[in-house]
């Protein structure tokens, strides 16, 4: 399974729960967590005032802006003043996050971070209040999930499918119209793949003008 942080209503659950007198493992079924991470989320982000004792507990507010703190300083952008400035500068200049994380050694830099860490805090509170996302080659609001799935769509759209072309050129009667074949093989066949295509004329129609595969150094007429 995947890491996932708790959220603000994991938090609330925890603390209504808590206050109910449940026990852990059932607050862990709860939410779908071991009772491990229960047990450390309650120890680790649990509300504490030397001066009022009887207010300690845990409370889902406190516990997420805790959190988040956390999560703040544990990222190097936020820790190093000058591994920050540096990554911000080599933006603003136009440089991609890939880039910046695989050059920082050579750019004398002692500490190096991923262009996943770049990524994050730029569209993170402070990337996003001081804009970063405009310098990026890709602008986006928001960030696209790493892994997201591609949508399977129509490659081509309905008014390009050869159910809807012309009728004249069935007669075959004119030049430039081109019919085009691709067959694309298992994976083990290799890398190539090959396509056909067809000048829709009476004189030549059953023969390939074109065939080539999908390696730029092989073509042949």
């Amino acid at each position: 399974m995947s890491h996932v942080e708790l959220n603000l209503r994991d938090r609330r659950t925890i603390e209504d729960m808590l206050s109910a007198r449940i026990p852990i493992c059932k607050i862990a079924a709860e939410i779908g967590r071991h009772r491990a991470t229960v047990y450390r989320e309650i120890k680790r982000n649990r509300f504490v005032d030397n001066e009022l004792p009887k207010l300690n507990g845990y409370y889902d507010m406190s516990a997420q802006r805790t959190a988040v703190n956390w999560r703040r300083r544990r990222c190097k952008l936020v820790r190093f003043v000058d591994l920050r400035q540096h990554v911000i500068k080599q933006l603003v200049e136009g440089w991609s996050p890939e880039q910046i994380a695989g050059r920082l050694r050579h750019d004398g830099q002692s500490l190096c971070v991923s262009h996943e860490t770049i990524y994050a805090y730029v569209y993170g509170p402070d990337g996003q209040s001081d804009e970063l996302a405009r310098y990026l080659p890709h602008r986006r609001r928001k960030r696209q999930p790493r892994c997201r799935r591609t949508p399977r769509g129509l490659t081509f759209p309905p008014d390009r499918s050869i159910h809807a072309r012309p009728d004249y050129v069935k007669t075959r009667e004119t030049f430039g119209e081109w019919e085009g074949d691709l067959m694309i093989f298992e994976r083990a066949q290799g890398k190539a793949n090959v396509a056909s295509l067809i000048e829709l004329t009476g004189a030549v129609s059953s023969l390939p003008k074109l065939a080539f595969c999908g390696s730029p150094s092989f073509c042949k007429r």
